[in-house]
């Protein structure tokens, strides 16, 4: 036994068990990132619940949520897209860009899209004191509820704690991320964003897409790109309340 533990100690000492190690950590990060599992997922929301990130369903059906419009200029052409492929979506709109795109967002709304409400401004709300987040709801609420309902919120930049999942069903709303984010935000590219949207697409999955400016356009470009493919895999592309009324479970139980 104790030569045993000798040969242990003298291997967890050596570089090569260090380098194997540190390369079998990084592999397992990577493929985190890739594949985001809902094992993740759940143990997120154990930890930090309140918030849904997919349907447990075995529906071939999918969310798709797009971020921070309304653009004059992009969002045009991304309602073009779905309405090309009988898609519809639910857009997190930001109130502030709101005014002068009026008709766009009554557009959303009578094509079958819903809108859901990202705040006042394009910043990270995790940063907001509790006092301010909660403004930057009710000021997105007053604007946004002239044109349809609301029954989602998403946090910008998707970091959230207990306060702010609070505050969102103080106000009636639903708190919404996403299973499969691929990272437009970062990595400038459509063509790698429809490849790692369709390489985990599974039902039930919620799609985090951004609108305004050159993510518009990408998103548009990947749209273009899985839309078709998803569909002769037989899905069908929904908007968040599709996926999930009020008395569909998720994730976790949610608020009826």
């Amino acid at each position: 036994m104790n030569k045993l533990l000798a040969r242990l100690i003298v291997l967890a000492r050596s570089r090569k068990f260090w380098l194997a190690s540190t390369s079998f950590f990084l592999l397992l990060v990577i493929a985190t990132l890739f594949f985001q599992p809902r094992w993740l997922l759940r143990t997120v929301s154990t930890i930090a619940p309140g918030v849904t990130y997919f349907a447990e369903t075995d529906r071939p059906i999918i969310a798709l949520t797009i971020d921070d419009g309304p653009d004059p200029v992009t969002t045009p052409k991304i309602l073009a897209i779905l309405s090309r492929y009988r898609s519809r979506a639910t857009f997190f709109l930001i109130s502030s860009r709101v005014s002068g795109n009026e008709k766009l967002v009554s557009q959303m709304v009578s094509a079958g899209h819903e809108i859901g409400n990202h705040l006042t401004q394009n910043e990270p709300s995790i940063e907001l004191s509790p006092a301010a987040f909660e403004a930057s709801l009710l000021e997105a609420d007053a604007i946004l509820s002239q044109f349809s309902s609301l029954r989602w919120l998403r946090p910008g930049g998707g970091w959230y704690n207990s306060t702010m999942v609070a505050t969102a069903r103080k106000h009636d709303y639903r708190v919404a991320l996403g299973s499969i984010f691929p990272y437009d935000t970062n990595i400038s590219s459509a063509d790698f964003a429809a490849q790692f949207i369709l390489s985990n697409a599974r039902p039930g999955a919620i799609v985090v897409l951004h609108d305004y400016g050159d993510r518009g356009d990408r998103t548009a470009a990947t749209l273009e790109a899985i839309l078709p493919k998803l569909q002769s895999r037989g899905y069908q592309i929904v908007t968040l309340s599709e996926l999930l009324p009020e008395n569909t479970s998720s994730i976790e139980p949610t608020r009826n």
